[in-house]
């Protein structure tokens, strides 16, 4: 298994034969309008241009996932450039819905898909009315049973629920948004920095974050969250890859995964049919 980190939550992640593209933002620096609302340091966003290889990459994709519809997860540009390539794309089902009234081709992304067993977890992407406002998002474990499994937990602040996964699937990569996004008001809307070492704390092996210096109001950077990982002793297994960077894992238990529960399907409702109008492209 490869994951070529890409920029912010934006990565390539080839599982088998399969090269899926997570969560596409693909606008120039500077086209999106900055999202820190108080506080000072308001950008335009992107903060950063795609890497230069992003084009020859982009050729490989065979599949698009998407945690959730926030522009920086899934903007205009990548809604054309799937669209033009008419592109499977893989989603929770409380998303999918929305994403065929857009014109793609959604599908929900469930175990059998690719040979793979497949869990949704949800996210909580805030706390209180901000949070509500900024869900749902959606968290995916994938074990193919030829690759290490991986937990891509999605845009999220720390819940029972995924440290609960994560003690119950062992996920053999974890990975984690680390910009601590904050908008001025309402807390962080993403892991803190003391939540990320749980996360790391808890994680059975790897854990590679992405999510970073992107963003107007994601202020935790790649040097900071090195030192923190560092001082705590958990810096040989996390991974924090530049734009543009691959790190490859490898299948090394014999075991098979862990299998995932089955449970019933979330449909959306009144807070998906608010956020998929007011706060997705």
């Amino acid at each position: 298994m490869r994951v070529r980190q890409i920029r912010n939550a934006t990565a390539l992640l080839t599982i088998a034969s399969h090269n899926i593209l997570i969560d596409p933002m693909l606008c120039d620096a500077g086209s999106m309008p900055g999202f820190k609302m108080f506080g000072g340091g308001r950008r335009p966003n992107p903060l950063v241009e795609l890497p230069e290889q992003t084009e020859a990459l982009l050729s490989q994709v065979t599949d698009v996932l998407i945690t959730h519809e926030h522009p920086d997860h899934l903007d205009e540009k990548a809604y054309a450039w799937i669209k033009e390539r008419n592109l499977p794309v893989w989603a929770s089902a409380i998303d999918v819905a929305s994403l065929r009234r857009k014109g793609l081709d959604a599908k929900n992304m469930q175990s059998g898909v690719f040979g793979m067993q497949v869990e949704q977890i949800e996210a909580k992407h805030g706390r209180g009315l901000l949070g509500w406002l900024m869900s749902p998002s959606s968290g995916f474990y994938l074990a193919h049973p030829e690759e290490p499994s991986v937990y891509i937990t999605g845009d999220s602040i720390l819940t029972e629920t995924i440290l609960e996964a994560i003690d119950r699937l062992k996920p053999d990569l974890l990975i984690v948004p680390a910009g601590s996004a904050n908008m001025g008001i309402g807390g962080n809307i993403l892991f803190s920095v003391d939540e990320l070492v749980t996360l790391v704390q808890h994680a059975p092996k790897d854990v590679l974050f992405n999510h970073l210096e992107s963003l107007d109001h994601c202020p935790t950077t790649r040097a900071g969250l090195r030192e923190r990982m560092q001082r705590e002793g958990l810096s040989e297994r996390v991974w924090i890859p530049e734009d543009g960077e691959e790190i490859s894992f490898t299948m090394e238990k014999t075991t098979p995964h862990i299998a995932p529960q089955t449970k019933a399907q979330t449909r959306p409702g009144f807070q998906k049919w608010f956020t998929s109008r007011f706060m997705a492209v």
